[in-house]
């Protein structure tokens, strides 16, 4: 298996393209609080893949850039995650999970653990357990998130701009209708009971055009 590059897997707002880009070149996300210091290495991703994970996400806490609820991953609900692979060199991967934890970039993370046992806690925080969920190409693709399941998470619902994010990342990277992503995310918990699937497809636009590759 080559680790120098890995497959960083987004189930969240980091489905959609330009979103995503703020990890790695720095800015801030339309509708967003927090400017992102971006990648030491900072060029796009080598490949994308459109993928699907066994589980669900839920939503819990409160997002410091988009005020409530923030998905997280949870291999053991049932279903099925519709999520977006990003080829990424072993560096850039860990300076995207050094600014999901709130850290300094520059670290290159221990991801051992990780990529030969399946799960691996680099904190206590959110966003700091790495999963591995599959391989492609010889390269693990790892994701990352809460280190307790949903049935132990504060459940919180999430904002409108986040949820249009996420739906339109839906559409972005899976063609699906504004109908699908709506009640795709409607059903999940933390939303579910606070969000109908159509006040969010209310909120679904047209996904922006692919940003153009050099």
């Amino acid at each position: 298996m080559d680790e120098s590059s890995l497959w960083y897997v987004a189930y969240g707002s980091n489905l959609f393209r330009a979103r995503f880009g703020c990890y790695l070149s720095g800015g801030r996300p339309d509708g967003g609080a927090h400017r992102y210091p971006g990648c030491r290495d900072p060029r796009p991703a080598r490949a994308e893949l459109s993928v699907t994970l066994p589980g669900g996400i839920y939503f819990a806490l409160t997002s410091r850039v988009w005020g409530g609820g923030m998905a997280f991953y949870d291999p053991a609900l049932p279903g099925r995650v519709p999520a977006r692979a990003y080829l990424l060199t072993r560096r850039q991967f860990c300076d995207v999970v050094s600014q999901e934890m709130r850290r300094d970039v520059g670290t290159d993370h221990d991801l051992s653990e990780a990529v030969a046992h399946g799960r691996q806690r680099l904190g206590p925080g959110r966003y700091e357990t790495v999963v591995k969920v599959g391989e492609r190409g010889g390269h693990p693709m790892l994701t990352f998130t809460a280190p307790h399941p949903s049935s132990a998470a504060e459940l919180n619902a999430p904002t409108a701009p986040y949820l249009a994010m996420l739906g339109n990342g839906l559409r972005e990277a899976h063609d699906w209708p504004p109908a699908r992503a709506a009640a795709y995310l409607a059903a999940c918990p933390g939303a579910s009971g606070t969000w109908t699937a159509d006040r969010i497809a209310a909120l679904l636009g047209a996904p922006r055009p692919p940003a153009a590759r050099a």
